[in-house]
C-alpha cells in the first residue's frame, strides 16, 4: 500500500544532559526539515526545566516541538522507551533522534516514502569527530541481511532509521536484560524485519557526531581484539562488579546469547503467525536453541561480512556460559 509521503509523523527525541552546541545544532536540523508535517517529542531524562527552556529560547516558540519531562533516570534504553510510549495515535510514522547529530535536511523527505514497502527503513550517515569536526568515516556502511543475521549483529542505527508507527504494537515494552546490550534499535529493527521487513538504503542523510559522551559509538563494532577485551572488562566491572574471569564470561554471555535469547523470546510470544524465517532465526538463538543453527549463523556471518569479528569472538567468549546454564534450563 502506497505511504503518503506527506503524512503526519513523530521525531522521539532522547535527551540527558545535552552538549547544549551540539543539541542546538541537532534541533535545528529537525526543525529545517524539508518534510513538514511532524511532531517532535523531547523526553529529558532528568533536567527538565534546562531542557525545556533551551528548545523554547532557540526554536523561537515553534509548536511542532515538546519537551516532556521526568526527574527518574531511566539512562538512553529507557529513556527512548518511554518517548516512544507518548507517540500519539494519530501518527502514521516514528523517526528516531539523538541529542547531539545533525540532520540534513531532506531526511525525512527521502525516507518516508520507502515505509510503502517496509516496516522500517534506515540509511547512511558521515561519522563526524567533536570537537574537531574530523571526518572518521564517509558513510556508516551498514547493510541488508536476513533476520537470523540481524539477530546476531545489528545493522541499524537508531538515529538514521524512520518506521511506521504500528511496528510500536510489537515493540513496547522493549525487553530488559541488565546489560549494555541491551539496545533499543537492534530490538526495533528485528521486530520490523520479522514483522514487514527492514531496509536498509546507501544514502547518507545526516552527520553522526562521535565524542567523548556517546553511549555507544557507531564506529563501537569496529574495534578490534584488544578493545574488545578492554571492552568487556568495563562492562564486567560496571554491571556484575567484578573483572573476575567468571564475572568476565558471564559478562561475555549477557552481551551475545543472553541479549539475542531476550530478543528471540519476546517475539516469539508477540508475533503471531510465526514464518519459516522468524522460526529459523529463533532457532539460532531463542530459548532451547539448536547448536548447528547458532553455528551456521555465526560461521556463514563472519564469512560474509554480516557478523564483526570481535562479535563473534564475544560469541565465542560467552559459549562456556550458555553450555553450563542451557544444560541447565534443560
Amino acid at each position: 500500500m502506497p505511504f503518503d509521503p506527506g503524512s503526519f509523523g513523530v521525531v522521539a527525541l532522547a535527551a540527558y544532559q545535552p552538549d547544549w552546541e551540539l543539541f542546538r545544532t541537532q534541533l535545528r536540523s529537525i526543525q529545517n526539515q524539508t518534510h513538514r508535517n511532524f511532531r517532535c517529542l523531547i523526553s529529558a531524562d532528568g533536567g527538565f526545566d534546562d531542557i525545556r527552556d533551551f528548545v523554547e529560547r532557540e526554536l523561537g516558540g515553534d509548536q511542532r516541538f515538546h519537551v516532556i519531562g521526568f526527574e527518574q533516570r531511566l539512562g538512553f534504553y529507557g529513556n527512548f522507551e518511554r518517548v516512544l510510549q507518548h507517540v500519539p495515535a494519530d501518527a502514521a510514522w516514528v523517526a528516531l533522534s539523538d541529542q547531539d547529530d545533525c540532520w540534513y535536511p531532506s531526511k525525512l523527505e527521502t525516507l518516508v516514502p520507502y515505509l510503502s514497502n517496509v516496516s522500517l527503513v534506515a540509511a547512511q550517515a558521515r561519522v563526524v569527530r567533536k570537537p574537531d569536526n574530523v571526518v572518521v568515516a564517509e558513510s556508516t556502511q551498514r547493510k541488508n541481511v536476513a533476520l537470523a543475521a540481524l539477530l546476531a549483529q545489528n545493522q541499524v542505527t537508531g538515529s538514521l532509521c524512520i518506521f511506521k508507527r504500528d511496528l510500536l504494537d510489537v515493540g513496547l515494552p522493549f525487553p530488559r536484560l541488565n546489560t549494555i546490550s541491551q539496545v533499543h534499535d537492534h530490538w526495533l529493527a528485528v521486530c520490523a524485519e520479522a514483522q514487514g521487513g527492514a531496509l536498509v538504503i546507501d544514502e547518507v542523510v545526516q552527520d553522526y557526531v562521535q565524542h567523548g559522551g556517546n553511549v555507544l559509538g557507531e564506529v563501537e563494532g569496529k574495534k578490534g581484539l584488544a578493545k574488545s577485551l578492554e571492552h568487556v572488562k568495563a562492562l564486567s566491572r560496571k554491571y556484575r562488579g567484578s573483572t573476575s574471569p567468571l564475572a568476565m564470561l558471564r559478562t561475555a554471555n549477557d552481551l551475545s546469547f543472553g541479549w539475542r535469547r531476550i530478543m528471540s523470546d519476546t517475539l516469539r510470544q508477540r508475533m503471531s503467525g510465526n514464518s519459516p524465517v522468524m522460526n529459523n532465526a529463533i532457532a539460532a538463538f531463542g530459548t532451547g536453541h539448536s547448536w548447528s543453527s547458532t553455528l551456521r549463523v555465526l560461521i556463514s556471518g563472519l564469512r560474509s561480512g554480516e557478523v564483526a569479528l570481535p562479535c563473534f569472538v564475544e560469541f565465542v567468549a560467552g559459549t562456556p556460559v550458555e553450555i553450563f546454564t542451557k544444560n541447565r534450563r534443560r
